[in-house]
């Protein structure tokens, strides 16, 4: 089988993937849990890492990947640099590290569950989100065995996952404003000091701005706002 494969979900049951599927996928999306807008940690930068052992290498991957789309084309990057590697095992993370909205692995060839559940398991265990994590292997002429694999592939990205840069992603909330031409340098000024961005701008009579803000500083906007005479077009 190839491609993703999505598993029913049912309220307070999620049933696992078939076993012969190449790469296991689960959108938690269908949980249908609306979560409070807060930060997380997220990489800053790709970082790989080789890690060797009975003359196997396995050159560990990791990301950002704040999208399914994002992490397969990295995915194919990976393969395109090592094209001659016999497996490229990888799982990712997306979301929130302690509540994901998607998570997925694959084995690529190795024994099932020696390689993708392995990776996966030290991603569900690191306080980062939105991360892809590749292990490309070159097998070295001697056999690891399961259990072997299990603890080359988990080693591979712990190695990485503890050597990776983190930055810290925060969660913005859109509010649209109308005011008075003489308040955009005003409100831009404001939004830039508390972490935010204006994300629209539209002129006519008066200027309407949506910005964009840290889920904690939409409560002093708003009051900023009326303070100001700045009329609060929506807050959603």
């Amino acid at each position: 089988m190839h491609g993703a494969y999505a598993p029913y979900v049912s309220p307070g049951k999620l049933r696992v993937a078939d076993s012969l599927s190449a790469v296991l996928y689960f959108d938690l999306t269908a949980f249908s849990v609306t979560l409070p807008a807060m930060s997380y940690q997220t990489p800053s930068q790709a970082l790989e890492v080789l890690y060797e052992i009975k003359k196997s290498k396995f050159h560990a991957f990791a990301a950002c990947a704040p999208d399914r789309e994002t992490a397969m084309e990295l995915l194919a990057q990976k393969k395109a640099q090592y094209p001659d590697a016999r497996h490229h095992c990888w799982a990712y993370l997306l979301g929130r590290p302690d509540m994901p909205v998607s998570v997925a692995c694959s084995d690529d060839g190795e024994p099932s569950g020696t390689a993708g559940k392995p990776i996966l398991n030290v991603l569900q265990h690191k306080d980062v989100g939105d991360v892809m994590l590749i292990v490309t292997r070159y097998f070295g002429g001697i056999k690891l065995g399961a259990g072997g694999l299990v603890r080359a592939y988990s080693s591979a990205a712990q190695q990485v996952m503890e050597n990776l840069g983190v930055t810290q992603h925060v969660t913005l909330d859109e509010i649209t404003v109308n005011a008075d031409f003489k308040h955009e340098q005003f409100i831009r000024h404001w939004v830039t000091q508390q972490q935010g961005e204006v994300s629209d701008c539209q002129y006519s009579h008066q200027v309407t701005m949506t910005v964009a803000l840290p889920a904690p500083e939409i409560d002093a906007f708003t009051a900023m706002c009326r303070n100001q005479g700045i009329e609060i077009a929506n807050n959603e």
